[in-house]
């Protein structure tokens, strides 16, 4: 073979080996970048803060900070009824007085609503106590031990509204009155005693009643149906 063509074909393969070579090492060098890329890339994001908000998205999920309360927003589940009382504890115990002593629902949530604003703990200047606002002595006569305890309180004052219901020969509006007022202010007088605060008290604790019925409060929840005797509003 001649010599001449020997030496240019290693010429063209010493060439060729050159390029596959350089074209290898270029393809690393952007396979590597394309690496890093992808590494750092959730680094970066997880700094982006949303606009307007304390969320971080990390690899596209948001996490938000809940520590961050200093725009003052409260990220913690909020009582239907009281921070102090777990909701469905209370409205077991109105559905289990209710039920117990021939109330409606409703008309013991109106009643816990006025007097303590459904606050377990809450203490009167005449020394009323906890949710129905019942004084020692009404309470130690319908057998109630523990004024603080949400069952035990409802119990009483349901009790109580109870007998005042029967004494008033069902008669809300005078129960109600006997209840804010005592029930010989309503002897007296055979009518809502003219106290202001007792006026007002009455009117109030009925809108709240209409209200709960209106929102299903008008049977105890999951129990049997039974009739509200003895109630009469006039």
């Amino acid at each position: 073979m001649d010599r001449t063509n020997v030496s240019g074909m290693e010429q063209e393969n010493d060439s060729g080996q050159r390029l596959f070579h350089c074209w290898s090492f270029t393809r690393f060098l952007v396979n590597g970048v394309f690496v890093l890329v992808i590494v750092c890339v959730p680094s970066v994001l997880a700094e982006v803060q949303l606009p307007g908000s304390s969320s971080a998205v990390v690899g596209g999920a948001s996490f938000v900070d809940k520590s961050a309360n200093a725009q003052g927003i409260d990220v913690r589940p909020k009582s239907r009824y009281h921070s102090s009382v777990g909701d469905r504890e209370l409205e077991y115990a109105v559905s289990r007085a209710a039920q117990q002593y021939h109330l409606q629902p409703a008309l013991l949530l109106a009643v816990m609503k006025a007097e303590s604003s459904f606050n377990p703990v809450a203490v009167s200047k005449a020394g009323a106590v906890g949710l129905m606002q019942l004084i020692p002595e009404t309470a130690l006569r319908h057998g109630v031990r523990n004024l603080y305890d949400a069952s035990e309180n409802i119990a009483g004052g349901a009790k109580h509204l109870r007998y005042l219901l029967d004494r008033f020969h069902g008669n809300v509006r005078l129960a109600l009155a006997a209840y804010n007022a005592g029930e010989h202010k309503v002897d007296r007088y055979g009518k809502i005693p003219p106290y202001k605060e007792t006026q007002n008290y009455v009117k109030k604790v009925l809108a709240y009643y209409r209200s709960y019925k209106k929102d299903g409060w008008v049977i105890p929840v999951a129990m049997p149906v039974v009739p509200a005797y003895g109630i009469r509003v006039s």
